[in-house]
């Protein structure tokens, strides 16, 4: 059964270019915008708007992971909201935190803490750190569209470099190849690894599922590129749908090796709060003819629910679907040689820079 519709859409109504359809009520807002007369002249009802940017001025940037199933020990993201727009992004749900919705105005509306690299210098700083590991992002990627303009990600990189502070980053964007020097300088300290997220090789399932990102093609050559200048490399298949993407783990994890990847991850979809809204409308709109089946085996990876909150069985699943996810990953990795080997971060190199200030 789908869910409701909202804000007055049709079944007919479909924005080109963007993963959410609608955009759901903030759960934290007690009073709500809606179109209740299709033909108002009123136009504040716009799919097809221009994404906007919001700058924020920050107070920290750096935040300590508490979850022990998401493989990170701290996280910085110099921008909320993602103009990709993948339907099944958890941090949708983060957007409300913010007074908007988790749905198109995640993918329009992203907000850019302008002072992020000030930030993180100022946390390495601090006598009190002791050197972990930070990834680029534990949220929104790190180099979607934004940061083009912005030069954020970039900036902190520099500001990692210079410290000698190791790295993590994930994305799904070729622009990471803008910086692959600097990134190069990393690794040959043990102090940068990256994660490339390759959800599908399926090109017309990845422009409705991932509408803004770049193609599989161009991941693969993200991964070759890297991985030819000796700089570490792992990719993420995630997440794992069933009866949309599932098939494909096996091709997925072949191109990847074949290109130069060392290491591979995956999680299984799971709907929590508002994105269970979104990517059932989504998934309607989309797959009609099959959207019951894959819903009800989601459902079947969670106990009945399409979401899981426990620790270390949300991120697998659970049940006959979860369990034939786990041996095909494990096979294809071990028959390919991924994660043969473990990536240890470089964390006895940090070192905070001599202020000329402190000569007088």
């Amino acid at each position: 059964m789908t869910l409701p519709f909202q804000e007055g859409m049709s079944e007919n109504q479909y924005y080109k270019g963007r993963g959410a359809q609608i955009n759901p009520k903030n759960k934290f807002l007690a009073g709500e915008y809606v179109k209740e007369h299709v033909e108002g002249i009123d136009e504040w009802w716009q799919a097809d708007v221009p994404t906007q940017i919001f700058e924020e001025h920050a107070k920290t940037l750096v935040n300590k992971v508490d979850s022990p199933d998401v493989g990170m020990w701290y996280s910085m993201n110099p921008y909320q909201g993602c103009e990709h727009g993948c339907i099944y992004c958890y941090a949708r749900n983060a957007h409300q935190y913010w007074g908007l919705s988790a749905g198109l105005d995640f993918e329009r509306k992203i907000i850019v803490k302008h002072n992020a690299p000030e930030l993180l210098r100022k946390f390495l700083d601090n006598k009190n750190w002791v050197p972990k590991p930070i990834s680029l992002s534990g949220n929104t990627d790190c180099y979607q569209p934004v940061e083009r303009k912005m030069w954020l990600t970039r900036q902190l990189l520099e500001v990692c470099l210079e410290y000698k502070q190791p790295v993590g980053i994930i994305t799904k964007n070729s622009l990471v190849l803008r910086d692959r020097y600097l990134l190069q300088q990393l690794a040959q300290q043990n102090l940068v690894c990256v994660y490339v997220s390759i959800t599908t090789l399926q090109e017309d399932l990845r422009q409705k599922m991932e509408p803004r990102t770049t193609t599989a093609a161009q991941r693969l050559k993200i991964v070759k590129d890297l991985s030819d200048v000796g700089i570490p490399v792992g990719v993420m298949t995630a997440p794992i749908i069933p009866g949309l993407n599932d098939h494909e783990i096996p091709k997925l994890i072949e191109a990847a090796a074949n290109n130069g990847a060392k290491f591979a991850g995956y999680t299984v979809v799971r709907l929590n709060d508002a994105v269970k809204i979104i990517f059932n409308d989504w998934l309607y709109k989309n797959f009609p003819d099959r959207a019951d089946k894959v819903w009800h085996m989601i459902e079947g990876m969670h106990g009945g629910n399409v979401n899981d909150s426990e620790f270390g069985r949300r991120m697998r699943g659970d049940g006959n679907i979860a369990e034939l996810i786990r041996q095909q990953f494990r096979i294809h990795t071990k028959k390919h040689g991924l994660n043969q080997e473990r990536f240890e971060f470089n964390t006895e190199a940090f070192k905070r820079p001599t202020s000329q200030l402190s000569l007088f």
